[in-house]
Order: C-alpha cells, then structure tokens, then sequence
C-alpha cells in the first residue's frame, strides 16, 4: 500500500465518529450491519452517519451492499491489513543487534 493511500485512510479513521463508525463494523464481522442497525447503535442522525460512511468508502475501508431495501456496510478486511503492514514492516528495521 502506497504512503498517501495509508495516510488518507487513517486521516478518516481520525474523526472519533467515523473510527466509532469502523470499530462497529469490524466488530460485526465481513458480513456487516445494516444502515439502520448501525445509526441504531451508534445514535447517529442519518445524514451525519451518511456522511461519516461516504468519507469511509471512498478510502475502501468500507464497501456497500444492497439487498432490496436494505443498505449493508461491509468493513474491508484487506484494507485493514494492508494499512496494519504498513506500519509495522519496518519495525526495528534499524535496530543494532
């Protein structure tokens, strides 16, 4: 994963709603939760959670799925891990044995 995706995705995961947003549906599982369960869960107004949920996706921390009516939210798993090698790759790369 390149330096500015890593950056731009832990730049969403900054704002304490959309990290509430994102440790909800990790939680969840890959199958996800609903729109309505989670605005259920966290007592977020729609639009608000609709906007904390855009900014997610459009980093790919998120995915959405429609089933008839219902908008599930997918946490991206890959994405998480990718963002988690980033960080530690390098770990005491430069550490004297």
């Amino acid at each position: 994963m390149e330096l500015e995706a890593v950056a731009n995705a832990l730049k969403e995961l900054g704002h304490p709603t959309r990290l509430s947003v994102y440790k909800v549906l990790v939680r969840a599982g890959e199958c996800g939760l609903p729109v309505g369960e989670l605005q259920r869960r966290l007592d977020i107004p729609n639009s608000t959670l609709s906007h904390h949920i855009s900014a997610l996706v459009s980093v790919g921390l998120l995915q959405q799925r429609r089933e008839g009516r219902i908008l599930y939210c997918l946490p991206q798993y890959e994405v998480l891990n990718q963002i988690m090698s980033f960080l530690v790759e390098e770990c005491c790369a430069e550490q004297e044995r």
